[in-house]
């Protein structure tokens, strides 16, 4: 492969990829959001190195063994457009490490970031005053399981039940449980959403579900589409699953819970089917009305939520 022949560095393969990746014209979305960010996690993963931080290893010379594994590799991203992730086996959500292959959609979730973030347990204000009070999660729509396990890592005393439709990816959610050692504290359950939960409460709520709608299944990127579609698959207007949600929370939150729930782009349909719903939106780094919060209170806990007619897209 000429490629592994004629680049020596680090700094030669990242470029290479760059170039490559732009020439290609992929599509990024699974950890990463341009091609320098996907070039630089693939060549420090693919050589078992920190992937925060590029610029000690710019200069770094590989071996022949390391440079026609890594050259292969960005042919196969170009070639194949998996998911880098699937490709290294691997990916990272605020730095933590967690295993990734088809058995469910690349870990990846802005409730990731906000879990880290000043809103729970932070100084000012925050959805969780006292992260040490939490004792008990649910995780719904789990997938690999990142998001119950940063729940475990983040509410030291919290008990997480992680709940998914799909016995696949709960055996990988499994994987990710024993390697970060908390098969103690993080529960794994199969089933359809609250379904086999009943008579329990929670402290929280999390939940990244199914929103994508018909329209943009039909039109997903080729790397979208080595995922399973069971995880995006959320209806006409992509709100089918979230709709479920928020009618059968009320039964699972405790008096102080509250519910955070990732939803793409249907803030507008929400706030016109739910008027009465305080919906709290929580923008992170790079998105903008695609996670809300609804505290126990908000949502009525006993109460009935009434739809209104439903607004097109």
């Amino acid at each position: 492969m000429a490629a592994a022949d004629e680049l020596k560095t680090v700094r030669d393969f990242v470029r290479y990829a760059v170039s490559r990746f732009s020439a290609a014209d992929l599509a990024f979305g699974h950890g990463t959001t341009n091609a320098l960010d996907e070039a630089a996690f693939m060549v420090l993963e693919a050589l078992h190195l920190p992937v925060d931080d590029l610029t000690p290893w710019l200069d770094a010379r590989l071996t022949g063994e390391e440079r026609a594994r890594i050259a292969g590799l960005i042919e196969r991203r170009c070639e194949s457009r998996e998911p880098a992730a699937y490709l290294l086996g691997k990916t990272y959500i605020r730095g933590v490490p967690f295993r990734s292959d088809r058995r469910a959609i690349v870990p990846r979730s802005f409730i990731g970031e906000l879990m880290a973030s000043e809103l729970f347990g932070g100084a000012g204000f925050s959805l969780i005053e006292d992260p040490d009070a939490i004792g008990r999660v649910l995780d719904l729509c789990t997938g690999s399981g990142c998001l119950a396990i940063l729940a475990a890592m983040t509410f030291p005393d919290a008990q997480v039940e992680a709940v998914d439709i799909s016995p696949e990816a709960l055996s990988l959610a499994a994987e990710n449980v024993a390697m970060h050692e908390m098969g103690e504290r993080v529960s794994l359950i199969e089933g359809d959403l609250f379904a086999p939960l009943t008579g329990r409460l929670y402290d929280l709520v999390i939940t990244n579900p199914p929103y994508v709608d018909a329209q943009a299944m039909a039109e997903l990127p080729a790397e979208y589409r080595h995922e399973p579609s069971l995880a995006f698959a959320g209806g006409p207007d992509g709100l089918d699953i979230v709709r479920r949600i928020l009618k059968e929370a009320p039964a699972y939150l405790s008096p102080r819970g509250g519910l955070i729930c990732e939803i793409g782009t249907g803030k507008e349909i929400l706030e016109a089917e739910y008027p009465t719903l305080p919906f709290l939106w929580l923008d992170t780094e790079d998105s903008e009305g695609e996670v809300f919060w609804l505290s126990a209170r908000d949502l009525g806990v006993g109460k009935d939520l009434r739809v209104i007619s439903r607004m097109p897209r």
